[in-house]
């Protein structure tokens, strides 16, 4: 009789794996279980993706989704910010200094 060793088979999706292990941690092993097998069943309740393989059911899409673009690229806000420097090229701390010069 031929005695053969199984070699250990690396896990497809190893991060995500360790990930799942560490969620089962923190909120036990029939929480995440569920999730899991609910997301395979089709509910959005779980997905993975990793190394081009996915497991459960991703999220629908946002169509109302809100697009960021230039106009507020590197905007920069301070404490109190009431939004009186949106669609101006200065930061918001220097609006009351801009009114003055302008006699605002």
């Amino acid at each position: 009789m031929d005695a053969r060793g199984r070699k250990q088979v690396a896990h497809p999706m190893p991060e995500m794996a360790a990930f799942v292990v560490e969620l089962k941690a923190a909120f036990g092993d029939a929480v995440i279980d569920e999730a899991i097998r609910r997301g395979k069943a089709g509910e959005p309740t779980f997905y993975a993706c990793e190394n081009g393989r996915s497991i459960g059911t991703a999220s629908p899409t946002m169509q109302n989704a809100w697009q960021v673009d230039e106009a507020l690229h590197d905007r920069h806000y301070c404490a109190g910010c009431d939004g009186a420097c949106i669609g101006q090229d200065i930061r918001c701390s220097q609006v009351a200094e801009f009114g003055l010069k302008v006699g605002r």
